[in-house]
């Protein structure tokens, strides 16, 4: 299968794909990390395609489907991963640029996406588009408002879009559950350390996300806990 990940340099995205390219499946991956993606042409050459792209950039997202699209045709499995985090501080404390970068990236940057690979996938009627949500997007915290605002939005913005899509497909937001990235470590800080790491957690995650299809559509999703 053709599995596409947005953020695929680090995290979760680096996780994903490396377990899907150690099990047969080719990756189609963005990222914003000229070095890191470099490296991931070399350990990985084609079929598999990394790209330096900025999702909150729709003509830059434009291209990148355009190229991809006529080399591999439609994913798969589309995984929008990519995600920013803000400095934790109370609402009226978080700078304007640091907030409209958490909603540039996680919510409009999933739309460009969208806009630019699903249109391929409708066409071919088949396809699961699977948006990284959070259990923020379906609770809250302090001194997490611009972030949870984010993950809520894709929350809503999935299931709209799953409502959209003809039979057979489907679109899923789906929450990683607390893992120890950099993500969480900039939440956390040291207290991040206690929970999984990556690399313990696509063991669960990735097959689980091959196993959604149209009978998840619309469905908000976890992926299941360890043990």
């Amino acid at each position: 299968m053709v599995i596409l990940i947005t953020g695929v340099t680090r995290g979760l995205g680096r996780a994903l794909a490396e377990w899907y390219i150690a099990h047969g499946h080719t990756i189609v991956g963005c990222g914003r990390k000229a070095a890191e993606l470099m490296d991931l042409r070399f350990t990985y050459p084609e079929p598999h395609d990394f790209s330096v792209v900025d999702v909150t950039e729709d003509n830059k997202v434009a291209m990148w489907a355009e190229r991809v699209l006529a080399r591999q045709g439609p994913p798969d499995f589309l995984i929008n991963n990519a995600g920013a985090m803000h400095t934790p501080a109370p609402l009226w404390k978080v700078p304007a640029p640091d907030f409209a970068r958490v909603i540039d990236v996680n919510i409009k940057g999933v739309a460009n996406v969208i806009r630019h690979f699903v249109p391929a996938m409708v066409e071919r009627k088949s396809g699961v588009i699977v948006n990284i949500s959070s259990a923020w997007g379906r609770s809250t915290s302090r001194e997490v408002a611009p972030y949870c605002a984010s993950k809520f939005a894709i929350e809503g913005l999935t299931k709209a879009l799953a409502k959209e899509l003809p039979a057979g497909m489907a679109a899923v937001p789906l929450a990683p559950g607390i893992i120890n990235t950099d993500m969480l470590q900039q939440c956390f800080g040291a207290g991040a350390d206690q929970h999984p790491k990556a690399s313990e957690w696509v063991e669960r995650a990735a097959p689980f996300i091959l196993t959604l299809g149209a009978k998840d559509n619309g469905d908000s999703l976890s992926v299941p806990e360890a043990g």
